[in-house]
């Protein structure tokens, strides 16, 4: 019987047998060599991927002819472990560059060869492992009572060791721990403590927007998100929407932060309310990309405000330094912009959108004409009747 074809999103391969075949797409932090078309200083460094979000730097020393998606046999302490090529050539150095990787003690580990069947075989049967040990895992870590949540595990290829990767708030002594950990799975153990942001990369997911997560998509180093960010976009400080399913405030909120940095040092600052004849006129809200600001005559109310371009804004206060003020003051329209609302254009022939909006055609008489037939109906029907007959000859006689 044919052995059936599995997937490992975590690792972005699909196994049949004792072959693999890398599936393009479908593993977290996807990377696009876009130099490879182009000609490149020959490198023996090769950036290989692992299970989720793990990469390594390792040194081609034997020149085996390498290019992005083999799977190799790369050096590991101990034994080996099985990766997959994922950059090659100049892409290695900006990427290195970019992430602060640093060898340790100065050396790159090394690639031994690319993966045999016997490797591959091998490879699957630790990966079967993995959450059967997760789950085993958690079960002994909440019996001995410590405050630590184990999010995921990654058995290295030659299942001589396995990466337990666990979030906690405080310090945990996991000594006695690892001791049970390696006697019960046979197995050289290694804890890696992890933040709910990485947890969230190595599982996955949708955000919000209906896209895939940004931290196990293409975001590798996370940086602090605080909620002035919200504040400076004047976005509602809501938990439910700045919060992303690791339960930290989105990392999106900082993508237009400088954005709005730079908008706003275009703007006045407006300490008092600007004065007129009519009345004093306060600032109520802000749009800052498109350089506009509302002022109503009710502090904190949207009724009745009035926008105005950062310009206008800057001559009333001005004249306000100097003691004047205008007679009235008058927006660009009333809380808001007025815009052309977009419209729908029927370009395949289709009915209109709005065809559901008309109203129906009533078949039946209106009540007047309903009210005469009905006086006039005995004598309608008789006629109509007569005239049945010296057309027709009668009923059943056509």
């Amino acid at each position: 019987m044919k052995n059936p074809k599995t997937i490992d999103i975590g690792r972005g391969c699909e196994f049949d047998g004792e072959r693999a075949r890398v599936c393009e797409g479908c593993f977290k932090l996807h990377e696009t060599d876009w130099l490879e078309e182009y000609p490149q200083e020959t490198s023996d460094i090769f950036e290989v991927r692992f299970k989720n979000t793990r990469r390594g730097y390792y040194r081609n020393i034997h020149n085996i002819p390498l290019r992005r998606g083999d799977i190799v046999a790369v050096e590991a302490s101990p034994g080996h472990d099985i990766g997959i090529v994922s950059l090659t050539g100049d892409m290695v150095a900006r990427q290195m560059r970019r992430t602060g990787f640093q060898p340790q003690n100065g050396e790159f580990r090394v690639i031994h060869r690319k993966a045999k069947p016997a490797d591959i075989e091998k490879w699957q049967q630790a990966i079967a492992l993995e959450h059967r040990t997760m789950i085993h895992s958690r079960q002994i870590a909440e019996r001995m009572g410590l405050d630590m949540k184990i999010g995921d595990v990654e058995y290295q290829g030659d299942r001589v060791k396995a990466i337990f990767y666990y979030i906690a708030d405080g310090r945990v002594d996991f000594r006695e721990l690892i001791k049970v950990f390696a006697s019960e799975f046979g197995i050289k153990v290694e804890m890696k403590q992890i933040g709910a942001r990485q947890e969230a990369g190595r599982i996955g997911g949708l955000g919000s927007c209906g896209r895939e997560l940004c931290c196990s998509s293409w975001v590798a180093n996370f940086n602090s998100v605080t909620t002035g960010a919200a504040r400076t976009q004047d976005i509602s400080l809501n938990p439910q929407k700045l919060a992303g399913q690791c339960c930290k405030l989105k990392c999106c909120l900082s993508y237009e932060l400088d954005a709005y940095i730079d908008a706003r040092k275009s703007l006045p600052h407006v300490r008092e309310p600007l004065a007129a004849l009519d009345g004093d006129y306060y600032l109520v809200s802000t749009d800052v990309l498109r350089g506009l600001m509302s002022f109503s005559t009710v502090k904190g109310s949207q009724n009745g405000a009035v926008m105005l371009p950062v310009s206008k804004v800057r001559e009333i206060q001005a004249m306000n330094r100097q003691g004047q003020k205008p007679d009235t003051i008058t927006g660009l329209a009333p809380s808001g912009v007025k815009e052309d609302e977009p419209t729908m254009v029927n370009m395949v022939g289709e009915d209109s959108i709005t065809r559901f909006d008309k109203k129906r055609k009533n078949n039946r008489p209106r009540d007047n004409r309903g009210r005469d037939n009905r006086h006039r109906g005995p004598r309608r029907q008789a006629g109509n009747n007569k005239g049945s007959d010296n057309r027709g000859g009668g009923n059943g006689q056509r």
